[in-house]
């Protein structure tokens, strides 16, 4: 008798939320404001749930440990691929770098101190190439402080959402009050469509759910049930800190702060002592930075893994391939360490040169984000062309006629590329562009850099 397969579909939604829930994504996802509720539903029906569809077909029908990467090399073949890899592995390091900026950012606020320059190069270096340490180890080796990481996610998140919502209830004062439905609705602006990127960043890495399929009892039934319920868990998730923010501080101070501010304002609205405040400042800080750690760290697995498989096949510098005595990629944390360095001391370099560093977190994240973005593109025109060139048997088949399945492809992929144009240009407009200047000339370099790459490789 064959064993009973054990994933359920309770499992494959919380391992939806653990996957993508991202901490220092709240900052963020709070400056977009009231609509961000409209957006949330907007894009789990058009965004996520077809994306995850997508990938669900894919990663059932052809597993391999290279995912996207393989994906994309059937469809298009080996330069493709590449550029998937390059766009995925490069966030990384930028990511990284963005976070860095962000520890140096809490540290400075939770112990109200003002970092000199040497401070920053140590503290920042210093986070780098401790998470670069940890993502060389094995995934069993950090299961521990990434579980402590996801904990300690849920807890600070959850508690500010219901602590700025007692405050509204209690006080009947909101930053941002919503005072009719129009200020639940986009004002669909150009510069305002930047959001949608922001948004679709937080669902990213459904992917990995594909894996789920075959340990599933009913996958065709259970796939899109993990992903609209795991969706809207993870909305909620980032809804609720999002909405502590917005109700402790405007859109515009939402983007120069986060979450450490927000609680230390909504706990003063209740009259707290300075003592309290403090304390719980300090704490909810110090568990932020943990889990910039851990989640960083879960990620790095992934990212090392695909930048190893792309080596190894042709498409990846071969240095990326170099793996320790455990058989982890133990060269690409190096990689990721160095690139991440050197993004931090220019970042340090600007900020000394112009006496002022406060975009930094934003420009990094948003470049990581850009790419990142970018390196999704291609997944949906692969699976539309693998839909009619490969008849391989699918596990698990998206539902629907050639009408639904272009409809599935096309929508997730034009926010995408629209997620990615607005926010480089914005509205277009002389004063955004100069803004973004430095995000525009990043994302020049990067594709230079991936076209050098995939110029070498062998079709």
């Amino acid at each position: 008798m064959a064993k009973k397969k054990k994933f359920k579909l309770v499992d494959a939604i919380l391992a939806t939320v653990c996957i993508t829930l991202v901490a220092e994504s709240v900052a963020p996802t709070a400056a977009i404001g009231n609509s961000q509720y409209f957006w949330w539903i907007f894009l789990i029906i058009a965004f996520c749930l077809p994306y995850g569809l997508i990938t669900a077909e894919l990663g059932s029908t052809f597993e391999s440990e290279g995912g996207m990467y393989d994906w994309v090399k059937k469809a298009f073949g080996k330069k493709w691929a590449g550029r998937v890899a390059w766009n995925y592995w490069i966030n990384f390091p930028l990511w990284i770098a963005s976070l860095a900026v962000a520890v140096t950012d809490v540290i400075a606020g939770i112990f109200e101190i003002e970092l000199s320059v040497l401070w920053l190069l140590v503290l920042q270096l210093g986070y780098t190439w401790l998470v670069s340490f940890l993502g060389s180890k094995r995934i069993g080796e950090s299961k521990v402080l990434v579980n402590f990481g996801t904990a300690f996610k849920i807890i600070f998140m959850l508690a500010l959402g219901v602590l700025g919502i007692y405050v509204f209830v209690k006080t009947g004062e909101s930053a941002n009050p919503i005072q009719s439905v129009s200020d639940l609705l986009p004002t669909m602006d150009l510069a305002g469509l930047s959001f949608l990127s922001v948004i679709i960043f937080n669902f990213l890495g459904f992917e990995v759910v594909a894996t789920f399929t075959n340990d599933m009892e009913n996958p065709k039934k259970e796939i899109p049930r993990a992903l609209i319920i795991g969706g809207a868990l993870m909305a909620l998730f980032y809804i609720l800190p999002a909405t502590g923010i917005n109700i402790a501080m405007s859109t515009a101070e939402a983007e120069a702060a986060g979450i450490t501010d927000a609680f230390a304002i909504l706990l003063a609205t209740l009259g707290v002592s300075e003592t309290v405040i403090r304390f719980v400042v300090i704490i909810v800080g110090l568990m932020f930075i943990y889990t910039m750690v851990a989640n960083i760290t879960s990620w790095s697995f992934g990212i090392n893994s695909i930048a190893k498989y792309a080596a190894e096949d042709g498409s990846f510098p071969k240095a990326f391939a170099k793996t320790n005595e455990e058989g982890v990629p133990y060269k690409s944390s190096i990689i990721n360490g160095i690139v991440a360095s050197i993004i931090v001391i220019i970042g340090i370099i600007l900020g000394v040169i112009s006496e002022s560093a406060s975009n930094l977190f934003w420009t990094f994240f948003s470049l990581s984000l850009v790419t990142l973005l970018i390196s999704y593109i291609p997944l949906f025109l692969a699976f539309l062309k693998l839909r009619k060139v490969d008849k391989t048997e699918r596990v698990y088949k998206v539902p629907g006629g050639k009408f639904i399945i272009n409809l599935v492809t096309y929508i997730p992929l034009i926010l995408l590329i629209l997620g990615v144009i607005f926010t480089m240009f914005g509205d277009f407009s002389a004063i955004y562009i100069k803004d973004n200047l430095p995000l525009i000339i990043g994302v020049v370099i990067s594709f230079i850099v991936q076209e050098i790459l995939v110029s070498k490789v062998k079709a």
